[in-house]
């Protein structure tokens, strides 16, 4: 899908961060753009970031933008996500499932968390897959990115359901890769594991230099390269920082970018301790209401604007 203009995309977790820059990304390389997330004007998550800002920011492209608020908790939101992006467009030829959420915790991390994270990091990416296959085989193909981060192969502390469901989500790229061949669908993973200085991510990790992370867009620009190679080039578990070297992209902001090449496969054996473990729960007074905290691009993807129950943050 070399030329994207024209073509109509939808974003997942567009209300901040990788997922907001890569909306309008989209929209600058000539797609018009439906955002999803739960963060509105009318209805703000306590991380900076809205859908209302990032349609406004798509149509300064000079293209279209739309606003889904969607819990990504919620099957019949995801269901209607795709529906209102058909009705309004009608089409969808590009699917970004950006929106993540995370909860600190390893073992003892309380089940309805552990199970909150799976349907809006797993369950919702699958079903929004389902639902858009029919609209990208009637015209002709699509392609579908799926974003995974460093934490799903490595055994990060305080992340464990987080890295679960990012590894879950790679192993349905692969598989779904396979299925929608026939119907000329790409289905990619791109990997986050550079350091990106996203709201979400900013927000779990106080306690972390942020002064070396690169900005969304670089990531964006990664995404969007993804989104127009041709429908053979599928099945692929793209890592960011792998990319950038290979295909010349992503130029990094910084003036000393990483230069470590980091782990492309699940860690075997026993992993060494991390210190200091700087993720934490970025609103403690808000626990057990309010939106899904977010692991962050690097360690994790960015924290997710897609459900509720706890501490807050968000893309």
């Amino acid at each position: 899908m070399d030329d994207l203009e024209g073509k109509v995309a939808l974003v997942t977790g567009a209300s901040r961060g990788v997922g907001a820059a890569t909306a309008v990304a989209l929209a600058e390389a000539g797609c018009d753009v439906a955002c999803a997330a739960r963060a509105t004007e009318t209805s703000p998550q306590r991380t900076a970031g809205t859908l209302d800002e990032t349609v406004r920011r798509i149509a300064s492209t000079g293209r279209r933008g739309l606003s889904i608020p969607t819990d990504l908790a919620v099957d019949d939101d995801v269901v209607a996500m795709i529906a209102t992006t058909a009705e309004h467009f009608g089409r969808l030829d590009v699917l970004v499932n950006n929106a993540a959420i995370t909860f600190i915790g390893d073992l003892d991390i309380p089940l309805k968390r552990y199970d909150l994270i799976m349907a809006v990091n797993l369950r919702a990416p699958l079903i929004a897959i389902r639902e858009a296959v029919p609209l990208m085989a009637a015209g002709g193909g699509g392609s579908i990115i799926n974003v995974s981060s460093a934490a799903a192969l490595y055994p990060h502390p305080s992340l464990l359901a987080y890295g679960i469901s990012k590894i879950g989500l790679e192993r349905l790229t692969v598989d779904a890769a396979r299925q929608l061949a026939p119907s000329h669908i790409a289905v990619n993973c791109f990997r986050i594991d550079i350091a990106i200085a996203s709201e979400g991510f900013v927000a779990n990790t106080p306690g972390a230099d942020h002064s070396n992370w690169e900005p969304s867009e670089v990531a964006a620009e990664g995404i969007v390269w993804m989104a127009r190679q041709p429908v053979t080039y599928s099945g692929h578990r793209e890592s960011m920082f792998a990319l950038r070297h290979r295909a010349g992209i992503m130029a990094s902001r910084l003036a000393n970018p990483p230069t470590e090449a980091p782990a492309t496969e699940l860690f075997d054996g026993l992993a060494p301790a991390i210190a200091p473990d700087f993720f934490e729960e970025p609103y403690p007074d808000d626990l057990g209401s309010g939106a899904g905290s977010g692991a962050g691009d690097g360690a994790g993807d960015g924290a997710g604007d897609g459900a509720g129950d706890g501490a807050g943050s968000g893309r």
